[in-house]
């Protein structure tokens, strides 16, 4: 029996994707979470043999949550579950520890078979995106552009996606246990690294590259 943390910060998709899984004999959730934080939280008290998260959630996306629990737990298989058709998002999946990449559009028909292939080891692609992938990475390498490099680091990243979604200093200190002197030199860093110049900008800028949601 494959156990498995489902995240997404739908209270109706989490239910839809539970029915989905808990209909097969070899899976079962046994626990959800709301947002990428809280799931790393439940992974470390559940341990779960595989993880299914939303790419856009509060606090931590799925993206992020999938790296931190790619470093703790190695040996927890992950798949990416998201509304996104996005060749970016995909390669950030696979750079970040994720087995797999599933549409919630196709999750009906989908979602099972890349649990499977997950615990099996193997990648999962939901089938229309392979060839379109595949080419516009070919076309990147040709370029000589390869797989886009990330402007900031992964704290910046989650400092950002805190800012954005409202957070004081003092919440962000206390969200991602360091200091606010911290949080605010790691907020310069990221007005000077991106050229923006104030928090209303930093917002419009994790909008566009979907840290959230508009």
């Amino acid at each position: 029996m494959t156990r498995i943390l489902l995240a997404d910060d739908h209270a109706l998709v989490r239910r839809g994707v539970r029915l989905i899984l808990d209909g097969e004999p070899d899976l079962t959730v046994v626990a959800e979470a709301a947002d990428g934080a809280e799931a790393i939280e439940l992974a470390a008290r559940e341990r779960p043999d595989l993880a299914v998260l939303d790419i856009a959630m509060p606090r931590l996306t799925g993206l992020q949550a999938a790296r931190e629990l790619s470093r703790s737990m190695p040996e927890l298989r992950i798949l990416i579950l998201t509304m996104y058709d996005n060749e970016q998002y995909f390669f950030e999946a696979l750079k970040v520890g994720a087995s797999g990449y599933v549409l919630k559009s196709v999750a009906d028909r989908d979602l099972v078979a890349a649990c499977r292939a997950a615990m099996r080891g193997e990648p999962f692609l939901y089938p229309g995106a392979v060839n379109a992938l595949v080419r516009h990475y070919l076309e990147r390498v040709k370029d000589g552009d390869g797989v886009p490099a990330r402007a900031i680091t992964d704290r910046e990243e989650e400092v950002l996606k805190l800012v954005a979604e409202g957070h004081s200093s003092r919440e962000i200190a206390d969200l991602l246990y360091i200091s606010v002197k911290t949080v605010e030199r790691h907020r310069a860093n990221l007005l000077q690294k991106l050229g923006l110049r104030d928090r209303l900008e930093l917002t419009r800028y994790a909008i566009r590259v979907g840290l959230i949601e508009p």
